[in-house]
């Protein structure tokens, strides 16, 4: 589309996709006026609708948020997809041009991979919904990061000999990559109890992780073309410290979870009140959390 209507190319890529955001908004509040009417909805459901109860956002519930332990466990799974994730999408086009492809070719063979990434992404969430087991579809996708990344660590330095297997991990790589985020956002609020805390913990937890951009955009140094040694690795690296932060949060949630079960309603409501419990959100023994 270079030229048409007097703009450039590059142009309509931003002309295209902002046609299509209100289309999109449309069709969000399209979605929500279709729901189950709001008279309908029981207690738990209202409890995820703040505005119904008249109060303003209570920051009390910041501290209870900056000092859970999980928060940072799910901040680090967030980094095994932003680490390498921005890394790769600003040096993709690069090094599938080092594979000897002419710069508009590299550019058009980007597509197949972040293709693969959404196709990836999708039925990941399909099926984490359907089985309700949110740490397997996360953690799947990292091994696959992982040893995408393990291929193009010890390929790369004659990438232009191993043009299939590096542009089969390319691709391997987005299909793990993508599935992360969505799994990891999806696992924490599951496991943050009460509105507030549910939107501030996410709030915080992808402000932590996303700090992780900052590291993948410098870790494709120039100097280190086209083995790369501190990209592939320290993306290697960040996929794999995923994988440990997502075992440790299924065994303490799991222990957790089998430590609460060992107590009865009425052992619970002669400790605490049903006021105590409520202020104690997740940490409630009556909470259990979503593996």
């Amino acid at each position: 589309m270079d030229g048409v209507g007097g703009y450039a190319g590059w142009r309509w890529i931003f002309i295209l996709e902002g046609l299509a955001t209100p289309g999109a908004v449309w069709q969000m509040a399209r979605s929500r006026r279709n729901q189950v009417p709001r008279a309908s909805l029981d207690r738990s459901e209202r409890q995820d609708h703040p505005e119904e109860k008249g109060k303003s956002v209570d920051w009390k519930t910041l501290p209870d948020v900056v000092c859970d332990w999980q928060i940072y466990l799910q901040a680090l799974i967030y980094w095994s997809n932003t680490v390498p994730n921005n890394a790769m999408k600003f040096t993709m086009p690069k090094i599938i041009k080092e594979m000897g492809f002419t710069s508009s070719n590299a550019q058009l063979l980007t597509i197949w991979p972040y293709f693969a990434g959404a196709v990836s992404a999708y039925l990941s969430a399909i099926f984490a919904d359907r089985f309700t087991w949110r740490m397997p579809f996360i953690v799947v996708p990292q091994l696959i990061v992982v040893c995408a990344y393990a291929i193009l660590f010890a390929l790369a330095a004659n990438i232009s000999d191993h043009i299939p297997a590096c542009f089969f991990a390319i691709v391997l790589a987005c299909i793990g990559l993508y599935p992360i985020n969505p799994g990891g956002n999806a696992w924490t609020v599951n496991n943050l109890a009460g509105p507030t805390k549910r939107a501030i913990g996410l709030a915080y937890m992808i402000c932590l992780g996303n700090l992780g951009g900052i590291v993948g955009s410098y870790i494709f140094i120039e100097s280190e073309s086209p083995r790369y040694p501190t990209g592939y690795g320290c993306s290697l690296a960040f996929a794999a410290l995923g994988v440990g932060a997502c075992f440790v949060l299924e065994l303490v949630y799991y222990v957790t979870n089998k430590r609460r079960a060992t107590l009865s309603e009425s052992e619970v409501s002669e400790k605490w009140t049903e006021e105590e419990l409520e202020a104690m959100g997740d940490r409630s023994p009556l909470f259990l959390y979503t593996l």
